[in-house]
């Protein structure tokens, strides 16, 4: 029996309208599925509807893979495939697979020899950078930072290092609500030379994206990004 395909679909990093972000392929693509693997289930069925599906939402099966999903549910998840069904994988918002536990099904599907397609969709990693003009020749995406002060500090100060050492762009986020908190830690950590770029609300109305030096920075009132999606990249 043939294997079916795994499509990567990517969807808007926000309340933007899908037609200014998705290609007309890729929404053709994720319309005519009927078997879908995403981070949450309700953002999954609202990306649908917004298309819309050429199946009622209620035909359309849509499983769950988020960071709390146990390693032992992989084979189930996969199965569909190998019987030969097409599935779609859907983050959150953005780019399946990356940055996102999705890539724990994509590594499972090339283990098995199954068809992975990756589409064409915004990835608010490679949004940044394009707009931050820091070096695009070299860079790494960290995630998360450690929270307590003095630990994120220190490493902060480990990256600008590397940065330095290795001509690198380093690239990491911070769950919204402690966005403020992380732009202020990195002023203060970072020598004054150190470029420091913060890229909020990308694609969306409100977007904004922002590179100046740490000492430019500490002399300027700083932005309101608060609960707003942000990624934040360095260097020195």
């Amino acid at each position: 029996m043939n294997k079916g395909t795994l499509y990567l679909i990517p969807v808007p990093l926000g309340q933007s309208a899908v037609e200014t972000v998705l290609p007309q392929a890729v929404r053709d693509c994720a319309k005519q599925l009927r078997h879908f693997v995403a981070e949450n289930a309700k953002s999954a069925r609202a990306f649908l509807k917004s298309l819309p599906s050429d199946t009622p939402l209620q035909q359309i099966e849509i499983h769950e893979l988020s960071e709390h999903t146990s390693p032992s549910a992989l084979p189930a998840l996969l199965a569909p495939l190998l019987a030969g069904t097409d599935v779609g994988l859907i983050s959150e918002a953005g780019c399946p697979a990356v940055a996102d536990p999705g890539a724990n099904l994509v590594a499972l599907a090339q283990r098995e020899g199954v068809r992975v397609v990756p589409m064409v969709g915004p990835s608010s990693i490679l949004l940044a950078l394009m707009g931050s003009g820091l070096s695009g020749q070299n860079f790494a995406f960290h995630g998360y930072l450690p929270i307590k002060d003095d630990e994120r500090q220190k490493r902060l100060r480990e990256l600008e290092k590397d940065s330095r050492q290795e001509r690198r762009t380093q690239i990491f986020i911070e769950t919204p609500y402690r966005n403020r908190q992380m732009l202020e830690t990195l002023i203060k950590a970072c020598a004054a030379d150190t470029r420091i770029c913060v890229a909020t609300d990308l694609t969306l109305e409100k977007e904004r994206i922002t590179t100046r030096t740490s000492a430019e920075w500490r002399r300027q009132a700083l932005p309101e990004i608060d609960r707003c999606p942000t990624v934040f990249l360095l260097q020195a």
